[in-house]
C-alpha cells in the first residue's frame, strides 16, 4: 500500500491527460482514447475524479486501479458474456476491439441508497414511491438492502441526452434496443451482479449497485465494455460494519466515490453552480479507499507504476509494438 504522506506528495502530479504520438485523440471525464488500426482502440485511463457529472480533481493511481481492476473482473465474468479487452500495455491502458455502444447504459441497485438528485434513497425520502417503474412500499430505511436487484436504466449522456432515467418497458418502446437484445442485456447484467456480490463479500465488502456498458462488436456479438466494479463505476460497502451502523441509522462505510459525493453533499454541492475548493487529504483519502477496494477484491498488493505516467506509458507502447 502506498502511504498517505507519499500520495499526499503524488497529488500535483496526477495524470489530467495523455499526449501521444497517435492521430484521432479523444477525452472523456475520466480516460482518453486513440483509434488504431484494425478495429481497435487504445483507452488511457487517467486520474481525473469526476462526480455531479463535472470534473472535480485528480486522485493519484486511480486511473491505474480503474483500469487494472476493471479488467480482472473482466476476467471473472467472461464466462457469463464476452468483453472488448485485447491486451494491457501498461498499467493505465487497455487496447480493446472497437464496439458500438448501446444508447443505454445499465444501472443495478441492490440497496436504497444515495445522495444525488437520481438516487433511489433521495427520491424515496422526498415521497415519491413509483420510482423507475417500481412500486416501493412504505417504511423503507436508507441504506435497506432491497428484496432483489433492480435495473434502472438511463441513457448514455451525449448520444440521446444526457442520463435521462427509463424504466425497463421504455428501453424498448423508445427504439434503444430490441426485445430480445435487451432481455439479453438485462439477464447478463443481473448475473454480473451477482457474481460481483458473492466475491465482494468473500472480501468483506458490500456491492451496494453499480453501472454496465454494452454494445455490439463487429461480429454482432453483445459485448460488455468500458469498466467493471471498480470504485467510479460501483458503490461498495465495508460489511462487518454495516449491521451494526444500519441499526444506529449511520451511513455505512463506504470505498467509493461516494465517499467524495458525500463530501460535497455536507458543503451543500450536488453539482450545480461554483465548485467547491477541497483539501489535498480529500484525494489522497480518495486514493487510499480506491487502492484497498483492488487489494480486497483481488487478493493483489497493488504495484503503483512510476510517475511521470506519460513517460512510462509511451515507453510500454513502444516496446509493445503499439507505437513505432
Amino acid at each position: 500500500m502506498v502511504s498517505h504522506n507519499e500520495l499526499l506528495k503524488l497529488i500535483p502530479h496526477a495524470l489530467h491527460e495523455t499526449n501521444l504520438p497517435l492521430s484521432g485523440k479523444q477525452s472523456g471525464k475520466v480516460r482518453d482514447w486513440y483509434d488504431l488500426s484494425d478495429g481497435q482502440r487504445l483507452i488511457v485511463t487517467t486520474d481525473r475524479l469526476s462526480a455531479f457529472d463535472r470534473v472535480l480533481a485528480k486522485v493519484p493511481y486511480k486511473g491505474q486501479v480503474l483500469n487494472q481492476l476493471s479488467n480482472w473482473w473482466f476476467e471473472q465474468t467472461q464466462d457469463i458474456i464476452s468483453n472488448h479487452i485485447v491486451s494491457l500495455p501498461d498499467p493505465n491502458a487497455s487496447i480493446v476491439r472497437t464496439a458500438e455502444p448501446f444508447t443505454v447504459e445499465v444501472i443495478v441497485r441492490g440497496y436504497i441508497t444515495g445522495v444525488t438528485s437520481t438516487a433511489l434513497w433521495y427520491r424515496y425520502s422526498l415521497g415519491e414511491r413509483d420510482i423507475y417503474g417500481y412500486r416501493f412500499p412504505e417504511g423503507l430505511q436508507k441504506n435497506a438492502r432491497l428484496p432483489e436487484p433492480i435495473i434502472t436504466p438511463t441513457t448514455k449522456g451525449g448520444v440521446t441526452g444526457h442520463d435521462e432515467r427509463l424504466t425497463c418497458a421504455e428501453v424498448v418502446s423508445q427504439g434503444h434496443l430490441d426485445a430480445n437484445t435487451w432481455e439479453q442485456v438485462q439477464t447478463a447484467a443481473l448475473a454480473i451482479f451477482k457474481r460481483g456480490q458473492e466475491v465482494a463479500l468473500k472480501a468483506g465488502l458490500i456491492l451496494v449497485d453499480t453501472k454496465y456498458e454494452f454494445g455490439r462488436a463487429a461480429d454482432g456479438s453483445v459485448v460488455l465494455i468500458d469498466e467493471v466494479h471498480t470504485p467510479d463505476s460501483s458503490r461498495f460497502w465495508k460489511a462487518d460494519t454495516y449491521d451494526a451502523r444500519f441499526a444506529e441509522g449511520q451511513d455505512p462505510d463506504n470505498f467509493d466515490k461516494e465517499f467524495v459525493r458525500i463530501a460535497y453533499a455536507e458543503k451543500g454541492y450536488r453539482g450545480d453552480g461554483e465548485i467547491p475548493s477541497m483539501p489535498d487529504e480529500l484525494w489522497a483519502s480518495a486514493s487510499e479507499r480506491y487502492i484497498t477496494i483492488y487489494e480486497l477484491l483481488t487478493g493483489k498488493t497493488f504495484e503503483a507504476g512510476s510517475y511521470p505516467i506519460e513517460e512510462r506509458l509511451l515507453a510500454n507502447l513502444k516496446n509493445t509494438g503499439v507505437i513505432s
